[in-house]
Order: C-alpha cells, then structure tokens, then sequence
C-alpha cells in the first residue's frame, strides 16, 4: 500500500492538521475496512483506537438501561469515530458503529494523545471538531423534542447526505425507525410523503435524494446550525459536494 498522503487523504480533519502533526501520526495510520455493524466504540469499554472515517457512515447510539436505543450523532468523512478520548475519558456509554459500510484510518489512542499534548494547534483543532459534534447532539435532542417525525427524517437524510457526499443513501426502513426512536411504518408513511413531492425515491435498502432544497425546506429550523458551526471552527464545509483542497 502507497504510504499515505495529507494532500489526497479524504477525511476531512486529517487533510487540514498541520504537516508537522499529520507527519507524525502517520507512521501509526492503518487503512482499514469499515463493513456494516463494524463497531468502532463499545459502550463502557476502553477505546484503543480512533477511526478517521474516509467513506461510509457510522452512528452514535445512546442506550438506556432497559434497552431503549436512539442515535444521538453521526460521523463520517468530517470527523472521527471515540472522540472522547480527546476529552481525556477513556471509555463512553455510548456505542459508535457503521450503519453504512466504508473505510478509515485508525490510529492508536496512545499515539494521537501524544500529537495532540504535543502541538496546541492540533488539539485546538480537534477540540473545536468535538464542540461542533456536542452541537449536533444537542440538536439532536432538539429536534426529538421539537420537531415533526417528517422535519426529523428529512434532517437525519440531509446529516447521511452530508457524510456520504453521494445521491444513495443505503438505508433500511427498519434502521431508519431506530436511529428516529419511532416504528418502521412511521417512516414507511413518511418516505412515501417524501416521494411524493419528488424529494427522494425509495426501494428496499437505500434512499437517492433528488432534491437537497425541497428536504432542507422540510427540515426547516431542525437542520443547518451544527453544519454552520462545523464549517466556522474547521473552516471547511460539511456538507455535500466536491471536497476541493485549497492549502
């Protein structure tokens, strides 16, 4: 395997560390293979490794202790999978795994701490990408709370959007109604509505968005602000779209 490249490299918080940092995390970088279910972080158990993902998309899911499940944040080719070690915790209650199959770069939780302790503008940085994911959970528990089965789906749709940086989103039903806390045929009914204005079209195992504006109108207030904040802190856009390097 060519060794790898920060000019070519598609997660999009190792292309814009400084050369220094990336230079020395790359000796420890390991491309790996993100299949469906493929768990980055156990709930309650320690994290080795983070996982800059390149393609696919993996879900941060919340458990309470009778086991009911909903995802509280995304992640994929913007950020990392076990961000909370850069907080200085060692383990989550969360679960992190890959709800759709792609690729990353690990790295040993060990070598990262040490780049970051070492150079303060990388641990700005990745301290800024974990603000800017808190904002999105927190508007995830805004748009729980607040917001229309119809307005949430459109946004989670928007969020996988963003992340995929492709038309096909490789979505079941049923996944769809866990990662919404609602039942599959709530979000059968609102896939067809979404059909019918021409948003999306949906067969067995994925949905192709066809119109990002109509789905952004739909969302209305729920979707915008976490991207908004991610693009203010990491100076480039989250959403989708050539990723054009420009340093």
């Amino acid at each position: 395997m060519p060794p790898f490249n920060q000019s070519t490299v598609r997660n999009r918080l190792l292309s814009v560390l400084s050369l220094e940092s990336f230079e020395a995390l790359r000796p420890a970088m390991e491309a790996v293979d993100l299949p469906i279910r493929y768990v980055l972080t156990e709930a309650n158990e320690p994290s080795s490794y983070v996982y800059f993902i390149e393609d696919g998309l993996a879900s941060i899911v919340a458990t309470s202790v009778d086991d009911e499940k909903v995802e509280v944040g995304h992640v994929g080719r913007e950020g990392l999978g076990g961000y909370h070690v850069l907080l200085m915790a060692d383990s989550t209650p969360h679960r992190t795994f890959m709800q759709v199959a792609g690729s990353g770069i690990a790295v040993p939780v060990d070598i990262l701490l040490q780049v970051v302790d070492r150079d303060k503008p990388t641990r700005d940085l990745l301290l800024r990408y974990v603000h800017s994911a808190e904002v999105q959970l927190a508007h995830s528990a805004l748009a729980n709370g607040r917001y229309s089965i119809q307005e949430r789906l459109a946004r989670w749709l928007l969020m996988s959007h963003d992340r995929l940086g492709r038309a096909d989103l490789p979505l079941t039903h049923e996944f769809l109604a866990l990662m919404l806390g609602v039942r599959r045929s709530g979000v059968t009914n609102e896939l067809h509505i979404l059909e019918g204005i021409h948003a999306i079209t949906a067969t067995r195992g994925n949905v192709r968005v066809l119109s990002r504006e109509k789905l952004e109108e739909i969302a209305g207030g729920c979707y915008g602000l976490p991207e908004a904040e991610y693009e203010r802190l990491i100076g480039i856009p989250i959403k989708a779209g050539p990723f054009i390097r420009t340093a």
